[in-house]
């Protein structure tokens, strides 16, 4: 995954010449509102009961990411800030070493990120511009207890602030001069969680479709 990370931020740097020949953008500032979808990819975790230190292996169901941005478009690039919040559902936990599989009636990782990002739009004679970028920041997890469905207690509540990171691409779709619909992808991942008796690492894809108001 880190690879295709890195592949769409040497993207963003190829469009970068294709963005400079575009037709001139109109500068300003801007706000926007998106929803979406998550989906977290499946992580290797420790575990720690006290006495036996365990490898897991935690699977994630698919969630809602909501969010909103405030920034201001330069032209052939926009900087903004973006606050967005993901509910991850644990679905089931694996033991690597036993197999062992706890199927989960309870947990979850509330995932608020505060995001600075960088995007490079592709403008052209048409009203839908292309844009990559990305973008560096920290989240807040909350992780809640974690029970499996036969009672077994297998993580224990607690909060972690982690170096938060994101890439991706979007289309920009002008409904007007002022009003234009955003449908955007995302990969966002996070340094690793030391919770009390886990550590694991947040990775997600991203799919929102959303608003933008430009003043």
């Amino acid at each position: 995954m880190k690879k295709n990370l890195l592949a769409i931020l040497v993207l963003s740097l190829l469009a970068l010449p294709a963005a400079a020949m575009a037709t001139p953008p109109r500068p300003g500032p801007y706000v926007s509102g998106f929803i979406g979808v998550t989906v977290p990819e499946t992580v290797n975790a420790t575990s720690f009961d006290g006495v036996t230190t365990f490898n897991d292996r935690i699977k994630f169901d698919p969630g809602i990411n909501v969010g909103g941005t405030l920034g201001y478009d330069f032209g052939l690039m926009r900087l903004e800030g973006e606050i967005s919040y993901k509910d991850l559902q644990l679905n089931r936990v694996t033991d690597r070493d036993s197999g062992q599989r706890f199927r989960i009636a309870d947990g979850n990782v509330d995932t608020t990120a505060f995001m600075a990002n960088v995007f490079f739009d592709m403008h052209n004679n048409t009203p839908i511009t292309p844009y990559l970028g990305g973008g560096i920041g920290f989240a807040t997890l909350h992780l809640n207890d974690v029970v499996s469905t036969a009672g077994d207690f297998l993580y224990e509540a607690d909060d972690q602030v982690v170096l938060a990171y994101q890439a991706g691409a979007g289309l920009e779709i002008a409904l007007n001069r002022q009003l234009s619909l955003d449908l955007a992808y995302r990969y966002f991942g996070t340094s690793q969680a030391s919770f009390i008796n886990t550590e694991f690492e947040v990775q997600t894809h991203n799919a929102t479709m959303g608003l933008r108001l430009k003043f």
